[in-house]
């Protein structure tokens, strides 16, 4: 195909692919939830809102808020777009942009094929950086380079130059080669299966790290519930990612994944899709695979509908920011820097150039009959991205928030000082929502605070000491940071707990384990650990030592714990960082159940659950389990009659397979759909009573 620097060309090719892959015998099609929803009789009702600074949730990362560089932009080293990008906060900057890095050559700066503009060579770029403030990450060439081409590379930029680079990725959405059946991205190797890829990512780490050990290699993942995660092609041994991480885990430091939702209200989908990809780390690097990071390297809200320069698009940007960043994901690069005019629409009073740039490039259709603003005018992302940064700051810890309303979002950071702020997001074109705000483990302080708001059209974001602490009112599609001082000043009090650990984990029960915390003014005379229950917490116990074995807990269940410090005075210490765990079901049990996926097309899949009694003969069964989550449902069913009722499925024995002697085993089949991270039901009863799941 013809290369483009426009990567939304590139996203349009990717939703092509996905709509082209055959569906599963049996399966059929799920139409999307509206984007709409029905208001609530008193639009005017305050709005509650809940922040609990018990519930800690990552720490913000120094590399947080980043977006990408290409080749084929003219703007890339100019002074102006540096300081733009400073002023906007980015702490990370990709080099040398999306499909041209696996076609670019560093040396030469050549990417035959495509176009490469005037003074963006690598040097160039790293001046850029500089002046921004900003970290690099550079994409190696896999797709047409070589290994020692890339050690070359980093010797050039750490040792020749001293730029200290750290951060190297390994090739550019590699799995779009033509493996499974779509091709955006150059690939000369004859082999294009997740094997070649995943023994040249050994092989470039390894010559890239005799050059400079202290770098960090990154291999590309499919993301979760996108194309073309789950499949296995003809040949493989499995997914993309079970292959890669398979021959690479211990090669490499981070992962990589890009998401292109293509709508606004995907910010739910985020906890699953990290955790996911954090299960398939650790079940093929084991032990301490808690040292591989994850980067979302490329990220755009990319709605079809519109939206991509105006307001609706930056609210969902600075709320799918948060939400990663307080995943644990340790950058976020939004694509990209400059990209040109797209399909232009009007949205919410507003032109939206269909333009994925943070900044206008001042390009025109190709008719001449829209123009976008002066080159390197701001986008309303961009006013969203500059937000988010004022809000969490590197070193700032997320705590848990929430609402009561769908059209507002609340997200939380609690300061090293002891402060902290809360981001308010109002999506609702048409209401100013009252809100009223109450605090779980903080105590504002009494006065005006600090507000920041930017608003539908606005050019730039206001600052303002308006209002109190626990209420105001939202403008229609808003932004809104709430910066907070605590009452009093927290000195003499205990330091956080260190990381919890976990061990001992069956279907009721867990031993959890953390470093000792150190001791304020007086001496801590206990811990408690606290669960997570959305944006509330409750104490499941306490213990004078530093590890508690914790019971009654609900088989097969995510659960997240922090524990908390608290001295002989009463003081207590600020929340250690989460640990999230989840609990087996039972080790023994009349009954055990098996899930299988017999095949996958990232959007559904066909199922097999085997089902074997290990009691007393039964005559008659039925089979229940639920969905984890509102976007994934039965298409259909075989061997046994199946229902289901909101997330709820209920399987029940057809009149020739009722019978299950001890030992005897039934299977029955399904198609699951879904259109979000895909994690599978973990807990199953057989005639009410909980199975064991193999």
């Amino acid at each position: 195909m013809p290369r483009t620097p426009l990567r939304a060309a590139s996203a349009v090719l990717l939703t092509l692919a996905a709509l082209t892959v055959p569906a599963a015998p049996g399966a059929y099609a799920v139409p999307a939830a509206p984007a709409a929803h029905a208001a609530p009789a008193d639009e005017t009702a305050p709005v509650a809102v809940t922040v609990n600074a018990r519930a800690a949730l990552a720490q913000v990362p120094e590399t947080g808020i980043g977006t990408n560089h290409a080749i084929w932009d003219s703007r890339l080293g100019t002074d102006e777009t540096a300081d733009l990008l400073k002023d906007a906060g980015m702490k990370l900057l990709r080099y040398p942009g999306g499909s041209y890095s696996d076609i670019y050559h560093w040396a030469d700066h050549t990417a035959p094929g495509g176009y490469v503009a005037p003074d963006t060579d690598f040097d160039t770029f790293m001046r850029g950086v500089r002046r921004t403030g900003a970290q690099p990450m550079v994409t190696a060439n896999y797709g047409t380079g070589t290994a020692a081409e890339a050690a070359a590379w980093v010797r050039h930029a750490n040792v020749t130059k001293g730029y200290g680079v750290k951060y190297w990725e390994i090739g550019n959405e590699n799995y779009g080669n033509g493996h499974y059946g779509a091709v955006w991205e150059a690939d000369d190797h004859p082999d294009k299966s997740p094997a070649e890829y995943a023994r040249h990512v050994v092989a470039y780490s390894d010559a890239m790290k005799a050059v400079d050990p202290t770098i960090k290699i990154g291999a590309v993942l499919t993301t979760p519930a996108n194309w073309p995660d789950g499949i296995v092609a003809d040949g493989d041994a499995g997914t993309w990612n079970d292959v890669v991480l398979a021959t690479a885990g211990s090669k490499i430091d981070f992962v990589i994944l890009h998401w292109y939702p293509g709508a606004f209200d995907r910010a739910a989908h985020v906890p699953d899709m990290i955790h996911l990809t954090r299960q398939q780390i650790a079940r093929h690097v084991g032990p301490g695979s808690e040292r591989i990071g994850i980067a979302m390297t490329e990220f755009n809200t990319g709605s079809n509908s519109g939206g991509t320069t105006t307001q609706p698009g930056a609210l969902a940007a600075a709320d799918a920011y948060a939400t990663l960043l307080a995943n644990g994901v340790f950058t976020v690069d939004w694509w990209n820097v400059h990209n040109g005019i797209g399909s232009v629409t009007q949205v919410e009073g507003h032109t939206d150039y269909g333009d994925f740039g943070l900044l206008s490039s001042g390009t025109c259709t190709s008719d001449g009959s829209v123009c976008e603003p002066a080159a390197n005018t701001p986008f309303a992302p961009y006013y969203a991205l500059q937000m988010v940064s004022r809000f969490a700051r590197p070193g700032d810890r997320f705590v848990r928030a929430a609402t009561g309303h769908e059209d507002v979002v609340a997200h939380a950071v609690r300061r090293p000082d002891g402060g902290l702020a809360v981001l308010l997001i109002n999506t609702s074109p048409g209401t100013a929502h009252p809100v009223t705000i109450g605090y779980s483990g903080f105590s504002p302080a009494s006065g005006a605070p600090t507000v920041l708001t930017h608003t539908n059209g606005a050019t730039g974001i206001t600052t303002s000491a308006t209002g109190s602490a626990t209420g105001r009112t939202l403008p229609p599609l808003s932004l809104t940071t709430v910066v907070l001082r605590p009452a009093s000043a927290q000195t003499g009090l205990p330091g956080a707990p260190g990381q919890p650990t976990v061990s001992a984990v069956t279907d009721t029960t867990a031993t959890i384990s953390w470093p000792a915390a150190p001791a304020g003014t007086r001496p801590i005379a206990k811990y408690e650990v606290h669960r997570q229950n959305g944006a509330v917490t409750e104490q499941i116990g306490e213990t004078g030592g530093t590890s508690l074995t914790v019971g009654n807990l609900r088989p097969g269940t995510r659960h997240t714990v922090n524990v908390i410090a608290r001295d002989a005075g009463g003081g207590t210490s600020s929340p250690s960082a989460p640990l999230t765990f989840t609990t087996g079901t039972p080790a023994s049990s009349p009954c055990s159940v098996r899930l299988t996926k017999q095949s996958d097309w990232a959007s559904g899949y066909v199922g097999a659950i085997e089902i074997t009694n290990h009691g007393a003969p039964v005559s008659g069964w039925t089979l229940n389990f639920s969905w984890p989550n509102t976007w994934q449902s039965l298409g259909s069913g075989w061997s046994a009659v199946w229902t289901q009722e909101g997330r709820d499925v209920k399987v029940v024995n057809e009149p020739g397979n009722g019978s299950l002697s001890t030992g005897a085993s039934a299977t029955v089949g399904f198609v699951g759909n879904y259109s979000g991270p895909n994690t599978l039901p973990a807990v199953f009863t057989l005639n009410g009573t909980v199975c064991t799941t193999r």
